[in-house]
C-alpha cells in the first residue's frame, strides 16, 4: 500500500487489484511460452521448464517492478522541487503563519512547476485541518512522499514533540538540503569525464584520424 501511495496510486482498491496482477500476468506469460515452445521441437524439457518458469517469476514481478520505477520517478520529481519550497515555508514560518497555512499557501505557488509536490502538500493541509494529531498527518506525509519528505515530516514531529521551534527546524533542513544539492552536483560533476572516455573513442577519435591521416593518404595514393 506504500509503495502504491508513493507511486501516486490513491484507489482503495488498488492493493488488491496488484495483488491480482500478480497472480494473472505469471499465469498469462506462462501460456504464452507454451504456446510458443509447442512449435519448437529443438528445445530440451529440461530447458522449457526453466524457460517456463523463468517467465513465472518475471510475471510475478512486473507488477512489482512498474510500481516501484513509478515510485521513484515521483520521488525524484518531488526532491527536485522539495528544497525550493523549504525555503517558501521558512520564509512564512517566520512571517508568523501557521504551519498549516504555510503549507496550503506552499501548495499553490509550487503548483505550476511541481504538481506533484503540490498535491501532496494540499493532501498535507487538508489532513492536518482535518485530523487531530497534526504527527500522524506528517508521518503520512513521510510514508506517502519519501527521501526529503519524510525528513521533513520527522523533523517537525521531532519538533513539536520536544517543544522547539519549527523555524529552526525548518532552518536546519533547509541548509541540509542545500548542502545535499550541491554535493550530488559535485557528484555528477566528478563523474562526466570518465563518462565521456567512450563517447570520445568511438566518435572524436576515428574522425580526427580521418582529418590528420586523410590528405597524407590521398598522397600517398597519388
Amino acid at each position: 500500500r506504500v509503495m502504491l501511495l508513493q507511486a501516486g496510486i490513491r484507489d482503495p482498491g488498488a492493493p488488491l487489484k496488484y495483488i491480482i496482477g500478480q497472480i494473472i500476468v505469471p499465469i498469462f506469460l506462462v501460456l504464452m511460452s507454451m504456446m510458443i515452445l509447442s512449435k519448437v521441437e529443438e528445445v530440451s524439457p529440461l530447458v522449457q521448464m526453466l524457460i517456463l518458469f523463468g517467465m513465472a517469476g518475471f510475471g510475478f514481478s512486473l507488477p512489482r517492478i512498474l510500481i516501484k520505477n513509478s515510485a521513484i520517478k515521483r520521488m525524484e520529481d518531488i526532491s527536485l522541487a522539495f528544497p525550493d519550497s523549504l525555503d517558501m515555508m521558512l520564509i512564512c514560518v517566520q512571517g508568523g503563519i501557521g504551519l498549516e497555512q504555510t503549507v496550503d499557501r506552499v501548495a499553490m505557488e509550487v503548483a505550476e512547476h511541481s504538481p506533484t509536490l503540490a498535491e501532496e502538500l494540499a493532501i498535507l493541509s487538508a489532513e492536518m485541518a482535518m485530523l487531530n494529531d497534526r504527527r500522524t498527518a506528517l508521518s503520512e506525509f513521510g510514508k506517502r512522499v519519501g527521501g526529503h519528505g519524510k525528513t521533513f515530516a520527522t523533523a517537525l514531529i521531532q519538533a513539536e514533540q520536544y517543544g522547539t521551534s519549527v523555524s529552526q527546524a525548518l532552518r536546519v533542513m533547509a541548509d541540509e538540503l542545500r548542502d545535499i544539492r550541491m554535493a550530488n552536483a559535485e557528484q555528477k560533476a566528478a563523474a562526466l569525464p570518465p563518462k565521456l572516455t567512450v563517447p570520445m573513442i568511438l566518435f572524436f577519435l576515428p574522425a580526427l584520424f580521418v582529418v590528420i591521416l586523410g590528405p597524407a593518404g590521398i598522397q600517398m595514393s597519388n
